[in-house]
């Protein structure tokens, strides 16, 4: 089951993952962006709707680029989400990557989204390939 769910992880990230942060295929690189807070509203309402608790969602450290890939403009972000589990206790951070894409009404995707040390790994050296370096987390704002 581990072995199939981070398969299933890589291949997720693919859309979003470079080797080093070059030009992709459109001719375009992920540019680091700064975060204005209509961003932040969109990535924090899609990440709150994954956590079992959403109001309890402490964002840590984020940092978006964008770029335009087979015509598509899309914001790629990359952060940490710290929630209440079921329990109701926190169950510490989560790393993330979401889509965002301007030309489509703002619609939000979330690529990859995890505790476990391996999913930690995924993002943050993805995040990292496409000049999104995102290692620790501190999660203190809670929005």
């Amino acid at each position: 089951m581990r072995k199939t769910v981070q398969l299933l992880l890589t291949a997720s990230l693919c859309g979003c993952v470079a080797a080093a942060p070059r030009p992709d295929a459109g001719g375009q690189r992920i540019d680091p962006i700064p975060i204005p807070l209509a961003l932040e509203e969109i990535i924090t309402t899609g990440i709150r709707q994954r956590l079992p608790d959403p109001a309890s969602a402490r964002f840590g450290k984020m940092l978006a680029g964008e770029r335009t890939l087979n015509g598509r403009k899309e914001i790629v972000v990359c952060g940490f989400v710290n929630g209440r589990d079921s329990s109701g206790s926190y169950g510490g951070d989560q790393a993330f990557i979401a889509k965002v894409y301007p030309d489509s009404g703002s619609s939000f995707d979330l690529v990859a989204m995890g505790d476990a040390s391996e999913t930690r790994q995924i993002v943050g050296s993805t995040c990292s390939a496409a000049g999104l370096p995102i290692s620790g987390s501190s999660s203190k704002t809670q929005l």
